[in-house]
C-alpha cells in the first residue's frame, strides 16, 4: 500500500492525469473517481481521462446518474510532454490503456502484471476483486470523509467488477463492501442496475444465441459487429448461465481488431489462459474467472473487413488457441 503523504511530496506538477483503460467500465470510472476524491483532499486537482465513448451500458449510466465529470482523450485541450499521468485499473504495456505522450509516474491496479514496468508509485493487487476496493481502503486509512456519492460509486464499482459479490472476492472487497453500504444511495444503484440495456443491445444477444456453438464445455458466441465493449462482457456473462458451458468466449468484429470478453466457472484462471491463446497475434489478460483480450487485424492483409475469409480464418485460429489453451490447464 502506498503511502500517500510521501506520493504527494513526489508529485512535481500542480495537475495531474488520471487515466482510465481504454473504454472504462465502473470499477474503473470509480477507482479514477475516487482517486481524484483522495488528491483533492490532499490539495492536488487532477482530471479523469480516458479512450473510447462511454456512451453505453452500466458505465454510462454511472456516469449520468452520479454527474461523474471524464474526459475522452481527444477532447483534451493539449496536453504537455511534461504531464504526469496515474494509470488505474489498467497498467502499462496493456493493450486496452493508450499510450500518452506523459510521464505514467503511478499506478492502481488490481490485475495480474503480465508486462513488468516501472513506476514511481505502484500499488497493484491481483488478489483483490475491485480496484474501487483498494480506493475505498485508502480512504478509510487515511480518514477521508466519504460523501454519498462517493460511496455509491464505490459501491457499484465492486458489485459490478464482483458481480455482487460472487467472483474473485477477497477480505477487503467484503470489508469495505459493509463500510461503504450504509453510506450509499442504494435507490440510485438499484436504478443504475435495471438501465444498462439499450434496444438494439438485444440484436447482440440474438446474434450471440444464433451463433453460439459449445466444445467440451466451453461456449464460443459471436455478437456482430462493432459492438460496444460493455454488451460483449455482458453477453459473455449471459452465456455462462447456460447449464452445458463452464466456460465463455465471446467476440465482436470490430474495424481494428477482435474484441473478446472470457469467462469461466471453474479453477482454470481465463486471465493466464487469455494472455497465452493471444500471445503472438494479440494481447489479453484478467482475472481468474474473467479476462478480455483484443487482436489487431494484420497490417499486410488490405482492406480485412471486406476480406471474409481472412476474418472467418483469424476466428477460427483464436478459438483453436482458446480450446488448446484450455484443454491444457484442466490437464495440469
Amino acid at each position: 500500500m502506498i503511502d500517500l503523504d510521501i506520493m504527494i511530496e513526489a508529485i512535481r506538477n500542480n495537475h495531474l492525469f488520471i487515466q482510465m483503460h481504454n473504454f472504462p467500465d465502473p470499477d474503473a470510472i470509480a477507482s479514477a473517481y475516487g482517486l481524484q476524491y483522495l488528491l483533492k483532499a490532499k490539495g492536488v486537482e487532477s482530471t479523469i481521462i480516458y479512450k473510447g465513448k462511454v456512451n453505453h451500458g452500466s458505465s454510462y449510466t454511472m456516469v449520468q446518474k452520479l454527474g461523474i465529470n471524464i474526459v475522452e482523450i481527444k477532447d483534451l485541450d493539449g496536453m504537455p510532454e511534461n504531464s504526469e499521468i496515474i494509470i488505474v485499473d489498467a497498467q502499462k504495456g496493456n493493450a486496452n490503456i493508450l499510450d500518452l505522450p506523459g510521464n505514467r509516474v503511478m499506478c492502481f491496479d488490481h490485475h495480474k502484471t503480465y508486462e513488468a514496468a516501472e513506476y514511481l508509485f505502484s500499488d497493484i493487487r491481483p488478489e483483490v476483486g475491485a480496484c474501487a476496493s483498494m480506493m475505498a481502503d485508502y480512504m478509510f486509512r487515511y480518514n477521508v470523509d466519504i460523501d454519498t456519492k462517493m460511496a455509491t460509486a464505490l459501491l457499484y464499482g465492486i458489485k459490478v467488477d464482483t458481480a455482487n459479490l460472487t467472483r474473485g472476492v477477497s477480505q477487503l472487497d467484503l470489508d469495505v463492501f459493509y463500510k461503504l453500504y450504509y453510506r450509499a444511495d442504494l435507490a440510485v444503484i438499484k436504478e443504475m442496475e435495471s438501465s444498462i440495456l439499450k434496444p438494439e443491445d438485444l440484436k447482440a444477444y440474438s446474434h450471440a444465441i444464433n451463433s453460439i456453438k459449445t466444445k467440451d464445455r466451453t461456449s464460443f458466441a459471436n455478437v456482430g459487429y462493432n459492438c460496444p465493449e460493455a454488451v460483449v462482457a455482458a453477453v459473455s456473462d449471459f452465456i455462462m448461465m447456460l447449464d452445458s458451458t463452464d466456460n465463455t468466449v465471446v467476440y465482436s468484429v470490430k474495424d481494428d481488431g477482435i474484441k473478446l470478453s472470457v469467462r469461466t466457472a471453474v479453477d482454470i484462471n481465463v486471465g493466464d489462459i487469455t494472455n497465452r491463446a493471444l500471445r503472438g497475434i494479440g494481447s489479453g489478460g484478467g482475472h481468474d474467472t474473467m479476462s478480455g483480450g483484443f487482436v489487431p487485424y494484420d497490417s499486410s492483409v488490405e482492406n480485412p473487413l471486406h476480406n471474409q475469409d481472412y476474418i472467418i480464418s483469424l476466428i477460427q485460429d483464436i478459438e483453436k488457441r482458446f480450446a488448446n489453451e484450455i484443454e491444457k490447464s484442466y490437464n495440469k
